[in-house]
């Protein structure tokens, strides 16, 4: 009789409400800390990943794929990984390592002798490790493929044209270009394209099905569209394809994949198949490289003040309580990515976003953190918003400024017609302007278009075609015999040739 009593108690039992854990409590909060940031940084769609002590708390969607349109984002939702591809074919270089096909302190020429610099000491000096680091004296050429349509092979072969901005390893600026030099000796080390290593090495052990390496591989309809603010309005634009940059930041996942990636990360590179890299090598790629100053790094520093801010292989690094952080965000036109650990916690968090620039994702790492694993109560979300607003509002205070210089009532030197014409730069490429309707039509390499109008003296001012672009300027500057001798294009000088 007692062990029927006994039965019968423990059948009821599992039918009452279980009462909620200490980490269900926690999960939930941080569900509603994403809905509300989500509504005050106007996000379509966010998708989130988080997890902990080798497992995953967290891998959902929220929001919409599509502004307008009633798809929602969930845990398959394919989204934009940009720059957080960095950290994943710095992995794939530190395979080749193990397997002793390359070292980190080899010289560059040794394995990618077409991959020329403008000072031939740099060329000459380059190590593999500096094109990981943003140190080595290059500065920013993402015109090479923002503006121009050209190869992956004309986009190296260009670089021997870039003048450098400061000396080997005295700085930082970030730099693109440079990761793709490491996917081109990926290719060379391994006889694979850098796409196809990724895929075989890191995204099939892991059993990332959804994830592949390049935008023109996205086929799947689950998929984000990228968001963009333009005159007030958030608008659906067009994607940006990395492809011609693409182990710079081409890859695509969603949240339930990148949760194996950042549980992988986080336990030394482990999953269940074995591991991706040594443990040697797995500890050099999170290892501080170079010192990254203030004006590199991100405004959050202003409320988070840390100590020291690093850059290891493909991650950025700094203090928080007392804790090592390491992370990196991504950003393509109208998408957002952010990858985010404290590995003494054993703590990662991965965001995907599809709207620009969409800095709730600094909120809610460091929310995360908190919540999580060190305790505390900032209401990160309202800081950063109130943080980024004066940052627009300064942006927005220059651009009146800027605005406000224009000398009314003046004319061009000469007819429109007489500006019109081909214009070319051994680095920018090609410009041709012609006329149309009264106005001056530019077109850089024929994929960067603006329609421009008199703004004052011989400068024409008007709308990129890509509306999220902006607006460009046209500067023109006439020679001693009266005639134009030169433009500039949104920043780039071009020579006329007829």
């Amino acid at each position: 009789m007692r062990l029927i009593i006994l039965l019968i108690l423990f059948s009821l039992t599992q039918g009452w409400p279980q009462k909620p854990s200490a980490v269900d409590n926690k999960i939930q909060e941080f569900e509603a800390y994403i809905t509300k940031g989500m509504k005050d940084w106007e996000i379509p769609g966010l998708a989130v990943t988080v997890v902990k002590d080798g497992k995953v708390l967290l891998a959902k969607g929220y929001g919409v794929r599509e502004l307008g349109k009633p798809d929602p984002v969930n845990a398959q939702t394919l989204f934009a990984c940009a720059s957080t591809t960095k950290a994943m074919v710095a992995a794939c270089m530190g395979m080749l390592v193990d397997e002793g096909k390359v070292n980190w302190d080899d010289a560059v020429y040794k394995h990618l002798p077409e991959f020329q610099l403008y000072d031939p000491y740099v060329t000459r000096e380059l190590r593999i490790r500096d094109l990981f680091i943003h140190n080595s004296g290059v500065g920013n050429a993402d015109f090479l493929w923002s503006v121009m349509n050209i190869s992956t092979e004309e986009v190296m072969h260009r670089m021997r044209n870039v003048e450098p901005s400061y000396s080997l390893r005295s700085g930082f600026i970030y730099q693109n270009i440079f990761y793709v030099a490491a996917g081109e000796i990926i290719k060379k080390l391994s006889g694979k394209p850098w796409h196809q290593f990724i895929s075989e090495r890191i995204f099939q052990p892991l059993s990332m099905n959804h994830t592949v390496p390049l935008l023109r591989e996205v086929k799947d309809v689950n998929q984000t569209k990228p968001h963009y603010k333009i005159e007030g309005t958030i608008t659906v634009i067009e994607h940006t394809s990395a492809d011609q940059v693409g182990a710079a930041g081409s890859v695509w996942s969603c949240a339930e994949d990148i949760s194996k990636w950042v549980l992988c990360m986080l336990d030394s590179s482990k999953y269940a198949g074995g591991r991706l890299l040594s443990a040697k090598t797995w500890a050099e790629i999170f290892k501080p490289q170079t010192l990254v100053p203030a004006t590199q790094f991100y405004p959050t520093a202003q409320l988070t003040k840390p100590n020291w801010t690093t850059y290891g292989l493909g991650w950025f690094q700094h203090d928080y309580k007392g804790k090592k952080v390491n992370f990196h965000t991504g950003s393509l036109a109208g998408a957002i990515a952010m990858n985010a650990q404290l590995p003494e916690e054993k703590l990662g968090i991965y965001i995907f976003g599809n709207y620009d620039h969409a800095e709730l994702r600094h909120a809610l790492i460091y929310k995360a953190f908190d919540l999580f694993a060190l305790g505390g109560n900032q209401d990160w979300n309202a800081e950063l918003l109130i943080l980024y607003k004066n940052i627009a509002a300064g942006n927005e205070k220059k651009q009146r400024d800027f605005e406000a210089q224009r000398v009314l009532n003046t004319t061009p030197t000469l007819s429109l017609e007489a500006y019109a014409g081909k214009y070319i730069h051994p680095l920018y490429g090609e410009l041709i302007i012609t006329t149309e309707n009264g106005q001056l039509r530019a077109e850089g390499n024929n994929f960067v278009k603006a329609t421009l109008e008199h703004w004052h003296y011989d400068i024409f001012r008007g709308w990129f075609d890509k509306k999220w672009y902006g607006k460009g300027n046209l500067t023109f500057i006439l020679g001693t015999d009266g005639k134009i001798a030169k433009a500039n294009f949104a920043g780039m000088d071009f020579t006329r040739i007829n």
